[in-house]
Parts: structure tokens; sequence; C-alpha cells
């Protein structure tokens, strides 16, 4: 019977871990972003509407 590789294992679990995070901090940076190129040009026609 084989023995099982765990290090293989462990590197592939980080490496799943690693770009995970990453795909959230991408997301995380996207909308901080958006939010914050909508909020200056939103904020003055907001003021002059009312």
């Amino acid at each position: 019977m084989a023995k099982p590789n765990f290090q293989f294992q462990k590197r592939q679990k980080e490496l799943e871990r690693k770009k995970k995070n990453d795909e959230k901090l991408q997301r995380k940076l996207e909308k901080n972003s958006a939010a914050t190129d909508e909020t200056p040009e939103e904020s003055p026609a907001e003021e002059e509407t009312e």
C-alpha cells in the first residue's frame, strides 16, 4: 500500500488558501475603488438636487 504524500497535500492546501485570499483581496480592492470612484461624483449631484 502506498504512503500518502502529506507534503504535497499540505502544499496544495496552502496554494489553494493563498489563491482564495488573493481573490478575496482583489474583490475587496475592486469594491473599494468602485465605491471611491462613485462617491465623489454622487455627492455633488445630491447636493445640487436638494
